[in-house]
């Protein structure tokens, strides 16, 4: 299996929110993370045919999406950041309902609609309407719809916000079992997810990839650069003008700060090993960047 993406733009009047895009990829994880806007959302939902793009082609094996479109879209699992629910649908009622939009036989249903309840584990709740659902559960009926077609092109936009993290784990552990013969493109500002299961990170800024490689050639980036500091509050206000910072924790004999930085940013700082997310930051240096950890 086969993604390509040439030249790939859209722009919205004179703003592009994607600028000539230009990837390759097979079967694995990739992590594509970023700064809010940067057009991760708007390069996803090109892919996933919803969007047609200004400029540029995509092709999955083979074929060429604007004219292929429907063929891309019966082995296409999709999960949006806002994906609407029928209030009124019990959860059973609303993944029936989307494996027959989807296509899949009878026969098939079903068994599918069982297996979906179970790994997502609202078995319990699937007979309550979907109104009664808490974030974390509407948020898992979303992944279960997502894979009901068993797709080989899995697109999940921010997947494991409202998740507790049990829940986060878990999907992230479903996410790896999933590796074989697919293609998984994970969007999202949770650095831990992408570390735990990608093979391959793709940074994108202002419309564009930043950075393609993989997780372990970003860490090595980092190496060197990552320290930590234990400082009183003046210092380490004053500290946080001056550094990127990846942590910040308050103890009981000062606040330690995680600063990413190429020289020692103070006598005391301590050299530590880079984890993604310093070397995420460091990556993106200067450029304005919501995290969650």
């Amino acid at each position: 299996m086969e993604l390509v993406c040439e030249q790939l733009g859209k722009h919205y009047g004179t703003i592009w929110a994607v600028h000539d895009v230009t990837l390759r990829a097979g079967s694995g994880i990739i992590g594509l993370v970023g700064p809010n806007g940067a057009g991760k959302t708007t390069l996803m939902r090109m892919i996933a045919t919803l969007l047609v793009q200004t400029k540029g082609s995509i092709t999955w094996n083979g074929h060429d999406t604007r004219t292929h479109g429907a063929e891309v879209r019966q082995v296409l699992g999709y999960l949006p950041q806002d994906f609407g629910l029928y209030p009124e649908f019990s959860g059973r009622q609303f993944l029936r309902y989307i494996a027959t939009m989807k296509g899949l036989p009878r026969g098939v249903m079903q068994k599918r609609v069982d297996e979906m309840l179970e790994l997502v584990n609202l078995e319990s709740v699937a007979s309550r309407k979907l109104r009664t659902y808490s974030g974390g559960m509407r948020q898992r009926i979303g992944i279960a719809q997502a894979l009901l077609n068993d797709p080989s092109l899995l697109i999940v936009d921010e997947p494991t916000v409202g998740l507790d993290p049990e829940e986060r784990v878990r999907f992230r552990t479903l996410l790896a079992t999933l590796n074989t013969d697919r293609l998984i493109i994970l969007s999202t500002h949770i650095i831990s997810d992408v570390e735990a299961i990608a093979n391959r990170v793709i940074i994108m800024n202002k419309g564009q990839i930043h950075t393609d490689t993989t997780p372990e050639d970003l860490l090595r980036e980092a190496e060197g650069h990552v320290w930590t500091v234990v400082a009183d509050a003046a210092t380490a206000a004053r500290l946080q003008t001056q550094h990127q910072l990846t942590a910040l924790v308050n103890h009981r004999d000062g606040i330690q700060l995680r600063i990413v930085s190429a020289t020692r940013p103070t006598e005391n700082a301590v050299l530590v090993e880079p984890n993604l997310e310093d070397a995420y930051m460091m990556t993106v240096r200067g450029q304005k960047a919501v995290l969650t950890v």
